[in-house]
């Protein structure tokens, strides 16, 4: 038998208790960061400002290394470096602030086109790929020497040229850093030209052949026969002038 409606109003009404999570939930909600936001400090002192994504360092800003005092200022992408920045380090004695790189970066590395600063007043502009040089690049050595060609993982490798503080150049192939495969070594110094091929930066064969004589600084006494042939079993005595 079911109860009259004048029961029902009489049954005892059951409520259920409001579902409450715990509280810290609520404190990690109110700390997510997203959008701009002024600088915050990690625990060790870091400290960062700019824009934020999903409790992330995302879109643009500015991160200072409270150890070593660097600085990254530019794009960042689900809390790492990517995009286009600048980073640069404080000098050792000056305490002021020196540009070390600036370009594209690729997952918190440097990738793409960028311009680094050595500490030793070496620089290279080019390609990079996972931190490396790789890609076409030209670096600057502070003997004066110019490279300007292939990289790959930090080495020259490929097709390149070397050009001496003298005016000598090379021009041909590199395995690992070093002459490798068919190429012209021109000593405009003294008027020759030596095509053929290296090996692990020795040349192995090729012929030597005068080139310019006449323009040269410190030309040989006398001209060279219309060919020398140097053979593998016989490598030149002038390989030395070779290795950079």
């Amino acid at each position: 038998m079911l109860p009259s409606c004048k029961d029902t109003n009489n049954m005892p009404v059951i409520k259920h208790p409001r579902i409450r999570h715990p509280l810290f939930h609520e404190w990690d909600k109110k700390a997510q960061k997203c959008g701009l936001r002024h600088t915050v400090y990690t625990v060790n002192g870091d400290q960062y400002t700019g824009e934020w994504q999903d409790n992330l360092k995302h879109g643009k800003g500015t991160q200072i290394w409270k150890r070593t005092g660097a600085i990254y200022s530019g794009d960042w992408k689900f809390g790492k470096r990517d995009g286009y920045g600048s980073y640069s380090v404080p000098d050792p004695v000056t305490k002021e602030y020196k540009k070390m790189y600036t370009g594209w970066w690729k997952n918190d590395k440097r990738g793409g086109r960028g311009m680094y600063f050595y500490s030793n007043g070496e620089q290279y502009d080019g390609e990079w790929s996972k931190g490396l040089r790789s890609g076409w690049g030209k670096m600057h050595y502070k003997d004066g020497t110019v490279y300007e060609g292939q990289w790959l993982k930090d080495q020259r490798n490929g097709q390149g040229v070397l050009r001496l503080p003298n005016g000598n150049r090379y021009e041909g192939g590199w395995k690992d850093g070093k002459k490798h495969g068919p190429g012209k070594y021109f000593y405009l110094d003294k008027g020759q030209l030596l095509e053929g091929t290296w090996v692990a930066d020795i040349p192995k064969c090729g012929a030597l052949v005068d080139f310019g004589r006449d323009n040269a600084s410190a030309p040989t006494e006398f001209p060279l026969p219309e060919v020398i042939e140097k053979s593998l079993n016989n490598p030149p005595a002038w390989d030395e002038l070779l290795v950079h």
